[in-house]
Order: structure tokens, then C-alpha cells, then sequence
């Protein structure tokens, strides 16, 4: 089986430092991490800035369909760039009606699309708590899946968890400038104010949710034995 994965930069592959002119700290989206995590191929053909209008008509919805196999899984991230265009990407609007016809493509196809909710804005407020910043779009991929039967990872609220449960400083070493700020480099104003995209720590992290994440959905366990009644003897013992 191979794991295709369609959406935007949050989930694409590496830029090997470019954008930070440091190679020691990428910019890189979950994906990139998600092969090393499991058994399956892993095919990354998420780009950036890509919406879910874009992503079919630049054609790289094309590629990820020309190369489904029965069986195969399609995770589908969209909704940080459709929310820039809300006349013709709303999230109830073109957006929902997109992520429709992609699900419907992968089940055509005789693969299994899964649906992921947008990886959150690292934006803590002045008070410390930390800001949403997608509107209703992780609100209407969370009612497709269940209108549809489809899978959902929510990334908004494990992200959510992820940044607050580090803090507001310990989380900016997630993010290019918070690691090279950690190495001691020098880091460009666009880059220093970029708490969107991961280095290698925050895509590992998220990385490592999706796969297990993953796993649930397979039902990979779901035959083991509870340990609940070994763990009682064991302690009685």
C-alpha cells in the first residue's frame, strides 16, 4: 500500500534550508517525516501555497490520482491558503465542495481517502493563551468526515495541545526561527515572524501523531489482548 498525501506547505517536502539559507534548519512540512515512521511507501505531492482549487488546476491533484492502486490511502490537508480567498474558497463554499470531490475521486479509485484539519498558527496572544487562527475550516472538514464516513485527523486541536503544552518559548524551536535562534544564526524578518512552518522538530512531532493516528484507523490492534487484567495480577502477585 502507499500513503499519497495531497495539500499544502505545512505538509510538503523539505526546502533543505533555502529559505532560511542555513541548511541546518529547514523548512519543511509534516510529510517529509512521515515515511521514516512506517511500513508503507509514503508519495509527498503537497506543495506550497497550494489551495484546493490550485492544487487540481496546476495539476498536481492529477498526479496524486494517475497513481492510486486499489487499496492505497490518501490523506487530504487543505484550508491555511483557502481561507486567504474566502469568495471563492469558503469554508462551507468551494473549500467543502473541493475537499468533496477529492474524497470522491480516492473512493472511485477504490482507495481511502482521509481527511486532516489544518495544522494550527503558533499565535499566542499578550495574555500567553494561544489564538485561533482558522475560523470554521477545521469545523467543516470535522462535519464532512462524519457526513461522509471518512476519516479525520484533527491536527488543529493536537497542535493546539502541542504549542501550549511546550509553552510560548519552548515551542518556537518547532519553527526555523526559534531553532536557528537556538544555534545562535541569523534568520531574515519574513522568516523570524513565521510560526506557520515547521523545521525538523515540529514536522517530526505532527509526523508522529499522523502515524499513529493512522494506525487507530487501520484497527492494526485492535485484536490485542487488554493488559488490564495482567497488570491486576501482576500487581496482586
Amino acid at each position: 500500500m502507499t500513503i499519497h498525501l495531497a495539500g499544502d506547505s505545512t505538509v510538503a517536502p523539505t526546502d533543505h534550508g533555502a529559505t532560511s539559507g542555513h541548511p541546518e534548519v529547514p523548512l519543511l512540512g509534516w510529510g517529509d517525516e512521515l515515511a521514516a515512521l512506517l511500513d508503507d511507501d509514503v508519495r509527498n505531492l503537497a506543495i506550497g501555497g497550494a489551495t484546493t482549487r490550485s492544487f487540481r488546476d496546476e495539476g498536481h491533484w492529477d498526479r496524486v490520482t494517475e497513481a492510486l492502486r486499489p487499496g492505497d490511502t490518501v490523506i487530504i490537508q487543505f484550508g491555511h491558503n483557502d481561507q486567504k480567498d474566502p469568495a471563492e474558497l469558503a469554508a462551507e463554499g468551494g473549500y467543502r465542495r473541493r475537499l468533496t470531490e477529492f474524497v470522491t475521486e480516492v473512493r472511485d479509485a477504490d482507495a481511502r481517502p482521509v481527511l486532516a484539519t489544518s495544522v494550527e498558527r503558533r499565535w499566542f496572544a499578550d495574555d500567553g493563551s494561544l489564538r485561533w487562527s482558522h475560523g470554521s475550516y477545521p469545523a467543516t472538514v470535522r462535519s464532512l468526515g462524519k457526513e461522509l464516513d471518512v476519516p479525520v485527523i484533527d491536527l488543529t486541536v493536537f497542535t493546539r495541545w502541542l504549542y501550549a503544552w511546550l509553552g510560548e518559548a519552548a515551542s518556537a524551536a518547532l519553527f526555523p526561527h526559534g531553532a536557528a535562534a537556538q544555534a545562535g544564526l541569523a534568520v531574515d524578518d519574513a522568516l523570524a515572524n513565521d510560526n506557520t512552518h515547521f523545521t525538523t522538530a515540529g514536522a517530526r512531532y505532527v509526523a508522529r501523531y499522523v502515524a499513529e493516528a493512522l494506525v487507530s484507523i487501520d484497527g492494526v490492534h485492535d485484536g490485542t489482548e487488554p493488559m488490564g487484567a495482567a497488570i491486576m495480577a501482576a500487581q496482586q502477585g
